[in-house]
């Protein structure tokens, strides 16, 4: 039983079976090749993850680069800069027209708020206002003319960068002088009146643009075009009276100099930009100013709709805490109101019905508070803002504040898709044609029909008179 498995031969190395050496060698093949796979599947990994992380970060260099570009390149949203600048300086206007017969009891030395409250309060603030550089009612119609020319002629896009300086100015000088005197959309105008000037708001519907493209077609005809005479001229006489006004000590230095840098500044940049335009040896100084106010332009127009956006916002969320806005009946208060009821009869049937009166009051807290979520949905978006914008057209009429709501229609322009500006601006100008071709027609009178002179020959010959069509 010993020598049970016993090698006789005294080889004492393990019994091998046969095949053994056969089949370790392909095992080994096999788990070599499994390796290399390996090896290969992961070096394949890591460069598809290499090329990976390029491939986005050269995406988020691209765009970027493109973002840069147009931020840059261009001056973005010319049809909305063109609607905020016809908006606003429109209703300025209209404002100033409707206001003329009670200008001096508003603005003027007849006034509530008199001449030394309103020294009081704007050597406190430093607030601006030519309207005191001088008490009487001939320097108050000068500068309420003043106001009124600046509003039409930047409306009509004339010297655009330096009527919204001018525009500015009369704003600022009226509504600073009697701080009262307003229903809300004056301090949308005031607001807007200092961001209308950091835009380049003359690119469409003006008269400058205008003016350079028939200077463009001139020059395509191999026409000469001749040096702007009527710019210089400007900024010569704004320059004197600026002079002027800062020797005689009318503007207030404030905080590092105050309007006094402001407009200094804003004259010399005009006068830089027209150097670098007529006087430039190369286009490099061209390019470089025009960079620049494409970044003020461009961040001016965002500041215009962070605006808007904010005042929606905060009335929405001021509404929500109202008692009267969250039972439903706070739109039925003020149609009962005789300020706000120029039409009586229309607010009574508005505020007849219950159901109404609570969809147009929780309408009103949902559209505001929502407007600034919706702003990349564009859908959404259009949607809201044309809910807006009837609303303020009705409060226009029923309440009795057309000048507020145009400057809040005004605003919201800015929202406005560019495909509809263009096909409204189509609209207008085939309209403008057809009423030009009209009142032409009706200028052109014609003359009495001239016969030939009748001869025996052709009396005999003449055709009987008839009456009706001939065939």
């Amino acid at each position: 039983m010993s020598d049970l498995g016993h090698d006789p031969t005294g080889n004492h190395e393990p019994t091998r079976t046969p095949g053994h050496h056969q089949a370790s060698a392909p095992d080994h093949h096999h788990a070599s090749s499994l390796s290399r796979d390996r090896t290969r599947t992961l070096g394949r990994e890591r460069l598809a993850g290499r090329i990976s992380r390029f491939d986005r970060r050269h995406r988020v260099d691209r765009t970027l680069a493109h973002a840069i570009t147009r931020v840059t390149g261009e001056a973005l949203g010319p049809y909305q800069s063109a609607m905020i600048r016809i908006g606003f300086a429109g209703t300025w206007l209209l404002f100033l027209l409707r206001e003329f017969p009670h200008r001096e009891e508003m603005y003027g030395p007849d006034g509530p708020w008199s001449w030394d409250l309103a020294q009081q309060l704007i050597a406190s603030n430093h607030a601006f206002t030519a309207l005191m550089w001088a008490d009487g009612q001939v320097w108050f119609g000068i500068v309420y003319a003043f106001a009124v020319l600046s509003s039409l002629l930047l409306m009509l896009g004339w010297r655009t960068r330096t009527m919204s300086v001018l525009f500015m100015i009369g704003v600022l000088s009226l509504q600073n002088r009697s701080i009262f005197m307003g229903d809300g959309g004056d301090n949308v105008i005031h607001l807007m009146a200092i961001y209308l000037v950091l835009t380049r708001c003359g690119q469409v519907w003006s008269l400058d643009e205008r003016r350079e493209r028939r200077a463009r077609d001139a020059r395509a005809r191999g026409e000469w075009v001749g040096p702007d005479r009527a710019g210089p001229a400007l900024w010569t006489v704004l320059g004197l009276v600026l002079a002027a006004a800062t020797l005689a000590g009318k503007i207030d230095g404030g905080f590092l100099g105050g309007w006094r840098t402001i407009y200094w500044g804003l004259w010399a940049v005009q006068g830089l930009w027209w150097l670098a335009g007529r006087c430039g040896r190369s286009v490099q100084p061209r390019i470089l100013l025009d960079v620049v106010a494409n970044l003020v332009h461009n961040a001016a127009l965002f500041v215009i709709m962070a605006e808007a956006c904010l005042i929606y916002a905060t009335a929405g969320w001021y509404k929500i805490q109202g008692s009267r806005w969250q039972d439903g009946t706070a739109v039925y208060y003020p149609l009962h109101l005789d300020y706000f009821s120029p039409w009586p009869a229309l607010s009574d049937l508005l505020s007849a019905s219950g159901t109404l009166m609570l969809l147009v009051t929780y309408g009103t807290v949902i559209v505001q508070v929502a407007f600034p979520f919706t702003l990349f949905n564009r859908r959404v978006k259009n949607v809201l803002l044309a809910a807006m914008m009837t609303e303020h057209a009705v409060i226009a009429v029923v309440l009795g504040l057309p000048f507020f709501s145009l400057a809040m229609i005004a605003a919201d322009a800015v929202f406005l898709p560019t495909s509809f500006l263009r096909r409204m601006g189509g609209w207008a100008a085939r309209a403008r044609g057809g009423l030009f071709a009209r009142l032409g027609r009706a200028r052109t009178v014609r003359g009495p029909r001239k016969e030939p002179p009748r001869t025996p020959e052709a009396a005999g010959t003449a055709e009987p008179p008839h009456v009706g069509f001939t065939a």
